[in-house]
Formats: C-alpha cells, sequence, structure tokens
C-alpha cells in the first residue's frame, strides 16, 4: 500500500519586513502563508526563522502564528531574551491584539469567550470544545465595524491554545472568513484567505526593563 504524498505548503515569496531591531530582539512582520518554523517535510523547510537566520545567525523561535496568520513577532537574538520573554509568555504577561474580519453582524460591541479547547485527535491538527477534558481558554473581543454581512473585530487572547481565535469565534456563531479549517462554506468563500492578523505585541523588554509596543495593522 503506498503512502499518502505528503501536504506541501504553499511558499510566500512576499519579503518580511523588520519593524524593530536592536543587539537583543527584532519584532518583524510574518507574511500570510509563511511558516514561522520549518515543517517536517524537506520541502517545508522554507520558513520565518530560517529566513530570518540569514542575517541574524543568533535568531530564535519563542512565539509562532500560524501558516495562514499574518502579522508581528518578537524574535530574540540571545539565549538570556528568549528565556526572559518566554517567562512572558508563560505568565500571561505578553499583551497580544489580533484583527479578524468574520461572518454576519456581531450583536454585543464587547464581550468574552470562555470556551475550553483540547486537539481533536481524530481529526487532527483540528481543535474542539470539550467542557470535560479541554483546557481553559479565554477571548475578548469587540466590534470594530460593521459591514452588512461582516464584522471588523479586535481580538485580545488572554490564554495562547492553538487555534483558539479561530474556534472560538466559530463558536460565537461568527467564523472567520477565508477559514478553511472552522468556517462554513459561505465564509470560507467571503475571502481568499484568513482574515486574520497580529497587530500589536507588549512586554518588558528583557535588557532595559522598559515597556516595549509593536504595532503592525491589518492589510485587509
Amino acid at each position: 500500500m503506498s503512502e499518502a504524498p505528503p501536504y506541501l505548503v504553499p511558499h510566500s515569496q512576499e519579503a518580511i519586513r523588520i519593524l524593530y531591531a536592536d543587539q537583543h530582539l527584532l519584532l518583524v512582520r510574518k507574511p500570510h502563508l509563511l511558516l514561522s518554523i520549518p515543517g517536517r517535510h524537506p520541502l517545508n523547510r522554507d520558513c520565518l526563522i530560517s529566513r530570518l537566520q540569514r542575517d541574524y545567525p543568533s535568531a530564535s523561535i519563542v512565539h509562532r502564528l500560524d501558516l495562514d496568520t499574518s502579522g508581528i513577532m518578537v524574535v530574540p537574538l540571545d539565549k538570556p531574551t528568549h528565556a526572559h520573554i518566554s517567562r512572558q509568555f508563560q505568565a500571561r504577561e505578553v499583551r497580544k491584539r489580533y484583527e479578524a474580519i468574520v461572518w454576519g453582524e456581531v450583536e454585543n460591541d464587547a464581550g468574552e469567550i470562555e470556551l475550553p479547547i483540547r486537539c481533536d485527535w481524530d481529526n487532527r491538527p483540528l481543535q474542539m470544545i470539550d467542557h470535560e477534558r479541554g483546557k481553559h481558554a479565554l477571548t475578548r473581543y469587540q466590534v470594530m465595524e460593521r459591514l452588512g454581512d461582516r464584522t471588523r473585530v479586535l481580538l485580545q487572547p488572554v490564554t495562547g491554545r492553538s487555534h483558539q481565535l479561530r474556534i472560538h469565534l466559530r463558536e460565537l456563531g461568527h467564523p472567520i472568513l477565508g477559514c478553511d479549517m472552522y468556517a462554513h462554506p459561505e465564509a470560507l468563500a467571503m475571502a481568499d484567505r484568513l482574515l486574520l492578523h497580529a497587530t500589536r505585541l507588549e512586554f518588558v523588554h528583557p535588557a532595559t526593563g522598559e515597556w516595549l509596543r509593536g504595532d503592525c495593522p491589518a492589510e485587509f
């Protein structure tokens, strides 16, 4: 019996933008359809970190964005910086903002989605809501603009579960447009990409102790 062919991800030719740089870290804009780290298959080695390491050999990954998600990431350039920022992520001290355009008109101006998430082992990498075995997950949202059949929302994930924003918005009844994992066919067809973008990161700079904020506006 022959093995199934490997899944080859699209290769974005869009350049990574450096938004901020010092001797300790970078703030960069990851393009849509670029992996954060190398995939398992040799043909999926192209990714954000491998590209950055051509000019910044000591660059390392401390968090990720999904292949389909664009936006801001912090990239440490030395081990102490990596360890410090990693602790901030683990302690949920890093403030993150995303923008998304979702299906339908969101009724409430703001709210919270608190639903536990776990991996759907029979359909990996999909996630699922599981009130018995899922891990705590909390997303805060705010309506930015209502556009008739769609709504632009500001998202603040308090926790960082895999696919959290996608699945929480689906459960709210407003899947993200262009989401090929959790959107219904109508919402999927309304955009030619996942309309989810990381717009802001805020954290304590490990070297200076000052609060550092990086912004990366959405381009959709």
